[in-house]
């Protein structure tokens, strides 16, 4: 099983790792340790490249398997053997990008749940710009802009972010800790990784974020819509 390093380091850009196993028809190696995230929550998975004997191999993206996680190469690039000693190299504006992204779908989530009481009931994102579902009846350009003033306010609070890794029963302590309509955490999962956004947010998450929400930048809701009778669609950008 893949080491996962971006789970405890966000910020590691290079890794030394060692190739565990090859899957030619994927054109893919798995390796006993990465940083490169292998999407989900939203969050699109990480690319970069592999160094091997002086060549950059390009990682088009990483996925997540039983085994794993796989780091799917460009069609035709030769394949390191099992054994093999790798550098990767996680291609780092966008993954920096994507972090900030994520870090503001939080302080979103936070700002309306804690001032409306609104569950999450979908969301994706790309760099620097996402959207986000929430339980709301309505929605209007008003309550719009004062939700964009109230994320803001937490950007310019400068909170730490901060990551835990807990065992199951004590995660779930946590009041309010899944803030999704669903609760997507499989049984068989042991430990939770939370991300706290301090004094803002608490929430199982198991993705890459930034150490500050300062580092966000400025945020812009650039549009809502409504998806039906209770679920409303929020955008939002970053500068």
């Amino acid at each position: 099983m893949t080491e996962l390093l971006y789970q405890t380091d966000s910020y590691l850009r290079e890794f030394q790792a060692a190739v565990t196993a090859t899957n030619a028809e994927a054109c893919a190696v798995l390796l006993d340790r990465s940083a490169f995230y292998p999407g989900g929550g939203g969050q699109p998975a990480d690319s970069g490249v592999l160094v091997w004997q002086g060549a950059a191999l390009p990682v088009e993206r990483a996925r997540k398997g039983p085994e794993g996680i796989w780091h799917a190469l460009a069609a035709g690039t030769p394949l390191p053997s099992a054994g093999a000693q790798v550098t990767g190299q996680i291609d780092w504006p966008r993954r920096y990008a994507l972090m900030r992204t994520h870090t503001a779908m939080h302080i979103l989530c936070g700002v309306v749940f804690r001032d409306f009481g609104a569950l999450v009931t979908g969301g994706d994102m790309e760099p620097l710009h996402g959207r986000m579902d929430f339980e709301f009846e309505s929605l209007t350009k008003d309550l719009v802009s004062v939700i964009e003033v109230a994320v803001n306010r937490e950007v310019a609070a400068a909170r730490p972010v901060k990551v835990a890794i807990l065992p199951r029963e004590e995660a779930f302590q946590i009041p309010d800790l899944i803030r999704t309509k669903i609760n997507l955490l499989p049984p068989e999962i042991s430990h939770i990784r939370t991300i706290e956004l301090a004094g803002l947010d608490l929430q199982a998450d198991g993705s890459t974020h930034v150490h500050n929400t300062a580092e966000v930048g400025r945020m812009r809701v650039v549009d809502y819509k409504s998806k039906g009778r209770i679920n409303k669609r929020i955008y939002v950008e970053l500068d």
